[in-house]
């Protein structure tokens, strides 16, 4: 069995064992937050994607701006859409790609879920800095930026 000492752990390592973690400690909070008014984590993701844009957006949009696949947000959007959370109409810039809305159940559910999500997260934040919260948000923007570039590189191989 493999075993490392603190030291064997370079910095960059400790911090992305500690987003692993606390990415999975987010969704569970999430999913108890928004689970009585039938949402999961990544429908409330997606909903709150549409909710923020001023226009409606395709499945590849919604896709880019979250960092996940395609596939799976046209799952979730199928989902979303039997609940009738959100509606597809025709886009007049891409026969196939439609574009997502949200209905207004979906506005109203999402709304419910950012309502709890405020109390909630304003208990996060209590001991916590505002300059530490910008660095942070600093950081793992330069990291999602590193991430694209590599992504973008191993594409053009």
């Amino acid at each position: 069995m493999l075993h490392l000492n603190g030291d064997d752990l370079r910095p960059i390592n400790d911090l992305i064992v500690t987003i692993f973690r606390v990415g999975g400690s987010l969704l569970e909070a999430g999913s108890r937050l928004v689970e009585d008014i039938g949402l999961t984590p990544a429908w409330w993701q997606v909903l709150g994607a549409l909710a923020l844009s001023p226009t409606p957006l395709t499945v590849p949009q919604i896709a880019r701006s979250m960092g996940l696949t395609r596939q799976s947000v046209q799952r979730i959007v199928d989902l979303l859409a039997a609940r009738n959370f959100v509606y597809m109409e025709p886009n007049p810039h891409h026969r196939r790609a439609k574009l997502i809305a949200l209905t207004e159940e979906g506005e109203q559910v999402y709304l419910q879920a950012q309502k709890r999500q405020l109390p909630w997260s304003e208990g996060l934040e209590a001991g916590l800095s505002q300059d530490s919260i910008i660095a942070a948000v600093e950081l793992l923007k330069s990291l999602e930026g590193q991430l694209s570039q590599q992504k973008s590189s191993s594409k053009e191989r």
